[in-house]
């Protein structure tokens, strides 16, 4: 069998995937993505975050994204209630958008967190990719892939029924999600267990504006004991008419599923037989709590559901997936241009691996945390609609206080599912593609799954400050490069900035130089960049293309050019090059 080559095979074609085109097509590497059907044929996942939402922001599709989406400030009010109709039990304000968690989210990233289905983001990716030049062949199925030492190999089935192909690829990517061919012929181990749950996800068209439009939300909780369905989770993919609502069940059995009992169960959840509805697609799908043990094996890598699986609680599943490729792109394109050593790719592992443990565990965490919400209620399968109705006048009456207490609490502890932003945002990373400096980071005052500290230490992502450019606000994220590494400087940092481009042509890998201070081109007139660098103005930050502090200086060193260089150096995995470096010319006074 005669085989296609290439330098990078995607599997897959979901976030993760599509991510990983688009930027290999950016950086101008080789490769080839397949994926089994199209894009997503349903709405799926649907919160975004701003991590997410800043690497849309990088591919130049984040205005487009945000046009397509239900907006951050209509996304946060989130409603407990017996029905669409029925009596409300409570309110949260969720995703940062309640007044007292607002500047959190505000000050922490340019871009705003947005409520957009899977169904409609894959294609504004899709076409991205292929505006960049992606080769992305759908309908095509990788059945069989093998890691052979010096390359990769594998088998695709077109779904048309034409012959069978092979690709010869040096690494390929998994993004093929939880049933992977990559993970499961790479040999890839998990932690963790399959099955906690069952669900099923309905697709719903009904127009429930009247009872929603007042307190708009990307979510809207029901709670019916006399239905099928003790639980139902409404999520808003087109305002305030379409919906992707889950279903929870103790056990799932193909007549559950069935549409004249889920039928049943969305008139119930709605509150009003006479309003009408359409059920547009059925998905049963299980709870799992599973982490791969590694996301690297020679030449392949797992990406998205392929290494990481979970409940949708805290909506971090495609935020994940998207991160994940996101700092692998850049190191493969570093590789396969001979500017980095394979120890790079190994950091892909260790950095992503742990995030990728946080959120099974943080998301699994989540559903459990429920439970304490629902005690106070005392509501229970089979009771009847009148049984509810004398429940809940005893919560809310006279004799009601304790069991109130303990609602209103449990309305608290569930600010790890929906007000997470340490989670969301948090990742810190130890590798052998960060330079520590003895430093850790900050630690927040409250929970560091509630909150999240900006930092510099190396490690952690740029912090996000306003800067002036052109007269216009540019975020300190928009300086940075892609498809370079950034070094910031501050008013005294000449000697960096003249070191950068020695390293730059002593590693072949580009260093874009950018000078943030007041007065300079790039203004840091609020402060904002002052505040929190943690460098002098002789300092620098060394910035990797995929955001990430590699290392810093907090003032400028005896030796600039070969401090730069030794760190570039063990970022990239490679030996100081045979012949000398030249020096800058001495500064002139």
């Amino acid at each position: 069998m005669e085989a296609i080559e290439t330098d990078v095979l995607v599997v897959g074609a979901g976030p993760a995937g599509l991510t990983a085109a688009a930027l290999l097509a950016r950086s101008g590497v080789d490769a080839l993505t397949f994926t089994k059907y199209g894009t997503a044929n349903s709405p799926r996942a649907h919160i975004t975050n701003q991590r997410a939402v800043e690497i849309l922001r990088d591919l130049g599709i984040e205005d487009e994204v945000q046009a397509r989406a239900l907006p951050h400030d209509q996304m946060g009010t989130q409603v407990f209630a017996t029905s669409f109709t029925g009596r409300e039990l409570s309110r949260k304000m969720t995703w940062g958008a309640g007044d007292d968690r607002i500047g959190d989210y505000r000050s922490a990233s340019p871009s705003a967190m947005c409520n957009i289905a899977q169904h409609t983001l894959e294609p504004m990716l899709l076409a991205r990719a292929a505006e960049l030049g992606a080769d992305i062949r759908l309908n095509h199925e990788v059945v069989a892939i093998e890691d052979r030492g010096d390359h990769v190999n594998a088998v695709v089935a077109p779904r048309d029924g034409s012959e069978r192909f092979a690709v010869r690829a040096r690494y390929a990517i998994g993004c093929d999600g939880a049933r992977t061919v990559v993970g499961r012929d790479g040999g890839f181990e998990f932690d963790g267990r399959m099955g906690r749950g069952n669900a099923v996800t309905v697709w719903i068209e009904c127009d429930l504006s009247a009872y929603t439009a007042h307190r708009p939300g990307a979510l809207f909780f029901t709670l019916t004991p006399w239905s099928n369905e003790f639980l139902s989770i409404w999520t808003c993919v087109e305002p305030f008419n379409e919906w992707s609502t889950i279903f929870t069940r103790p056990r799932l059995a193909e007549v559950d599923a069935d549409e004249a009992s889920i039928a049943e169960s969305v008139r119930a959840a709605i509150g009003d037989d006479d309003i009408p509805f359409t059920i547009k697609r059925i998905s049963p799908w299980e709870f799992n709590h599973m982490v791969a043990v590694r996301y690297r094996r020679g030449r392949l890598f797992i990406a998205g559901d392929a290494a990481h699986r979970h409940p949708p609680a805290n909506g971090l599943g495609s935020n994940t997936s998207m991160q994940d490729t996101y700092n692998l792109v850049w190191k493969l394109a570093a590789v396969v241009r001979g500017l980095a050593g394979e120890s790079l790719l190994d950091s892909y592992d260790a950095e992503r691996q742990p995030v990728g443990r946080r959120v099974v565990d943080r998301a699994n965490r989540s559903v459990d945390d429920m439970v304490h919400w629902f005690a106070p209620l005392g509501l229970s399968p089979g009771m009847t609609p009148e049984d509810v109705d004398r429940r809940l006048d005893e919560l809310t009456g006279p004799r009601g206080g304790a069991d109130r207490v303990a609602l209103f609490d449990a309305l608290d502890l569930i600010d790890g599912q929906f007000n997470a932003i340490g989670v969301e945002l948090g990742q810190h990373y130890t590798s052998s593609a960060v330079i520590g400096d003895g430093s850790t980071p900050p630690e927040p005052l409250g929970d560091p799954d509630l909150h999240h500290v900006a930092s510099t230490c190396p490690g952690s992502p740029v912090p996000h400050a306003w800067i002036v450019v052109d007269q216009r606000n540019v975020s300190t994220l928009d300086v940075c490069d892609y498809e370079a590494f950034t070094l910031i400087v501050g008013a005294d940092g000449r000697a960096w900035t003249e070191a950068a481009d020695v390293v730059a042509d002593a590693t072949g890998m580009p260093i874009t130089t950018v000078t943030v201070t007041l007065g300079a081109e790039h203004d840091d007139v609020y402060g904002a960049w002052h505040r929190v660098r943690d460098i002098g103005d002789d300092g620098a930050l060394l910035v990797r293309p995929d955001r990430i502090i590699a290392w810093r200086a907090p003032t400028t060193s005896a030796t600039p050019v070969d401090d730069l260089l030794a760190a570039m150096q063990q970022i990239l995995g490679v030996g100081r090059p045979a012949a000398s470096t030249r020096r800058p010319a001495a500064a002139e006074s």
